[in-house]
């Protein structure tokens, strides 16, 4: 089984990482990080969606 907590990009340490306040999976953010946060997929999805509606 493989580990899906490890940020793609290491932009954090180590975790514990943020939950995606969408679909619940580990971000790449730590758990410390204010506001809303989304998971790599959530966050493209908002992005099209906010892309779409302009």
């Amino acid at each position: 089984m493989t580990d899906h907590r490890a940020p793609a990009t290491g932009t954090a340490a180590e975790g514990p990482f943020a939950e995606c306040v969408l679909c619940r999976k580990p971000t790449e953010h730590p758990e410390s990080t204010k506001g809303a946060t989304l998971c790599p997929v959530c966050e493209w999805q908002e992005a099209q969606r906010a892309a779409c509606s302009g």
